[in-house]
């Protein structure tokens, strides 16, 4: 996998969290809960690797 088919993937990715996050605010997830909190912790975890890895890329969260 080239660089560029790598960074457009991480950005796909990265544009889903907002749909982890949004999953998280309901209030009905029961023990699913703690899964989606756990998708969301590894799902930042790989983006800031990828900031690491490829600095210009900046970050829209923190």
């Amino acid at each position: 996998m080239d660089q560029s088919t790598l960074k457009a993937r991480i950005i796909q990715i990265e544009s889903k969290r907002e749909v982890l996050l949004k999953l998280l605010e309901q209030p009905n997830l029961g023990t699913i809960r703690v899964d989606v909190n756990q998708a969301l912790e590894e799902l930042d975890e790989l983006i800031f690797e990828f900031r690491e890895i490829f600095p210009e890329n900046k970050p829209e969260f923190s």
